[in-house]
């Protein structure tokens, strides 16, 4: 599906939840439960975590759908919802020591994931080990595959700094495997 169809989509799934239609609503999750899901997860490493921040995101995107601004993508606006709720819920954390846990989803995706189970445990480990910025663009680009465009509006920050920002977390990425002894 294009990105103008899906715009349009979501618009009019928008629209409809805003009239009441429960089934609109219920659409709108089913489409961006797993992405949001998966930032979530990234963000924090914790499978219960990542669940709570998804509910709390799609509570908060529909309490305040009448705030959306139809120029912009509806994923963008929700996955700053769910960055926000994510370093929120890391925040409340800070101290907690996470649990080692396998990654949830192992379908296709970025360069950085492999079908390697212990690979992926280290990449998440390498992860978390990174700042909430750092860590936050790499799961945007190579985790939800977000164009450099939709990562400035989701961070709200310049298209210039999203390229700084992600240069600088996978270099420290890279840096941290690297001790770890994770080779390419």
């Amino acid at each position: 599906m294009g990105k103008e169809m899906e715009r349009a989509r979501d618009g009019q799934l928008v629209q409809r939840g805003l009239q009441g239609d429960r089934q609109a609503l219920e659409a709108l999750v089913n489409l961006y439960h797993g992405a949001i899901y998966k930032l979530a997860y990234r963000m924090l490493g914790n499978r219960e975590d990542a669940a709570d921040v998804t509910q709390t995101c799609f509570l908060k995107a529909f309490e305040n759908l009448g705030s959306y601004n139809p120029e912009y993508k509806f994923f963008s606006w929700l996955y700053r919802i769910g960055i926000n709720e994510a370093l929120n819920t890391r925040r409340r954390n800070a101290g907690i020591e996470p649990l080692d846990q396998p990654i949830p989803d192992q379908g296709d995706g970025p360069e950085l994931a492999t079908g390697n189970d212990e690979l992926q445990t280290q990449v998440q480990t390498a992860l978390m080990q990174l700042n909430d910025e750092h860590r936050a663009v790499i799961t945007l680009r190579h985790y939800s595959e977000c164009s450099y465009a939709d990562m400035a509006v989701i961070l709200a920050v310049p298209e210039k700094t999203v390229r700084s920002r992600l240069f600088e977390a996978r270099r420290k990425l890279q840096g941290v495997l690297s001790a770890a002894g994770v080779e390419r």
